[in-house]
């Protein structure tokens, strides 16, 4: 299940009809008043709540209606079943039994290509009165779409379906929880949740190509980081449900400035910090003003790597580091979500902490650990060092916060 972060309500003030003796009522004071009330109902939702389905929506395939054309009788056809979901904005979409809920895929996947296609139901604003003024009541509406584009936030998203070129037929999954080409896929949808009480962004820097013989092994090593920086990332939802990490991790790169400053953390391995140029070193003393946090991942224990680290960090980042064992008892590394009196030991391996400025520098097999090492390691292990792990994540986003309220 895919984890992303969905807009806070707009900062507006609200307005409510100002009632006095003698206030004639038109259709513009009316809607007014609702409208204020329908308001402060939907930024109550969008404030402490995610949008997502609550019940039912589910998909099936089904033969073409029997009054469609013959053109159009393939195996394309599917049903929505009766359900109800909540956009993002707090607006209920409830499909039942009394519309149609037959839909038609037609899209076509390139010659040469696939093509993911997303089911979606999405609220429709029922604002047709002169179409409708002998009634008295309007029905709140919705509308399905197919879409070759990731949904919108106020979309919700039914299912998905990876079109191959050539003739489409339609199938349900051989295993639903691995959906191949042209069958459905439902592994993606979105529950109403409550929201978590922050999302941190987090990218991984990107490997320089270079020349080097070095480089092939580089990008082997950069992408295993990723992958393990990636199971530490799944683990939030389960272990500290208060904090969201999105579950695409971005690509940073420091020759583009802009495209660091979004992230909350930034990972390093250790040899991209020794290779630094000034202007990557300015991008850097940049971002760490912002708030940001720089991980620097060294797994191999190398001390002189290390020591050459520490060198760049105290006279080019111009900061100075601390070791876990200096830092205060209540420091949040330490204490926040997860208890820590001394850093463990990992598949019986040692490892180091550094904290400054913004700055963490991790030694030791803490990485490895929060994915599926070759090592074999046990549960406890890995339970312990995505703990740990959190609290770093907890700490990042922390410090940003603070820091950007202050500026």
């Amino acid at each position: 299940m895919t984890h992303q972060s969905f807009p806070l309500p707009p900062i507006a003030p609200f307005e409510r009809l100002h009632i006095y003796d003698g206030l004639m009522m038109n259709r513009q004071r009316w809607l007014l008043a609702h409208d204020y009330h329908r308001r402060r109902q939907n930024v109550h939702y969008q404030s402490l709540n995610q949008p997502g389905i609550v019940c039912g929506l589910g998909v099936r395939l089904i033969a073409p209606p029997s009054e469609i054309a013959a053109k159009f009788r393939d195996r394309r056809w599917l049903e929505i079943q009766p359900g109800i979901a909540i956009d993002v904005e707090g607006n209920p979409i409830v499909v039942d039994e009394a519309i149609d809920r037959t839909y038609r895929i037609k899209t076509e996947a390139p010659v040469t290509a696939t093509l993911t296609v997303y089911l979606v139901v999405s609220y429709v604003e029922p604002d047709n009165p002169e179409q409708q003024q002998n009634t008295e009541s309007l029905r709140e509406w919705l509308r399905f779409d197919e879409k070759i584009q990731p949904p919108t936030a106020k979309e919700i998203e039914l299912c998905r379906i990876k079109l191959q070129p050539g003739i489409v037929k339609l199938e349900n999954p051989t295993d639903v929880l691995f959906p191949s080409f042209n069958q459905l896929d439902l592994r993606y949808r979105i529950q109403a949740q409550a929201r978590p009480q922050a999302v941190i962004k987090v990218a991984h820097m990107k490997q320089k190509e270079t020349d080097d013989i070095y480089n092939t092994a580089r990008l082997n090593l950069s992408e295993r980081y990723r992958e393990n920086l990636s199971f530490l990332i799944q683990s939030v939802a389960a272990l500290y449900p208060h904090l969201q990490a999105e579950t695409e991790i971005g690509q940073a790169s420091l020759q583009m400035p802009q495209s660091v400053a979004p992230y909350d953390l930034v990972y390093f391995a250790d040899w991209q910090i020794v290779e630094l140029d000034e202007a990557e070193i300015d991008t850097l003393k940049t971002y760490l003003k912002t708030g940001g946090i720089i991980l620097i991942d060294s797994p191999t224990n190398n001390k002189f790597l290390v020591e050459s680290i520490n060198n760049i960090i105290t006279q080019e980042l111009e900061t100075n580091l601390q070791l876990w064992q200096e830092l205060s008892r209540n420091h949040p590394l330490r204490t926040q979500p997860f208890l820590f009196g001394t850093l463990p030991n990992i598949n019986q391996s040692p490892m180091q902490i550094w904290q400054g400025g913004g700055i963490i520098l991790v030694t030791g097999t803490l990485s490895n650990a929060w994915g599926l090492d070759d090592e074999l390691l046990n549960r406890n292990d890995i339970r312990t060092a995505q703990e740990l792990g959190i609290n770093i994540l907890h700490f990042a986003l922390r410090r940003r916060q603070i820091m950007q309220l202050i500026q």
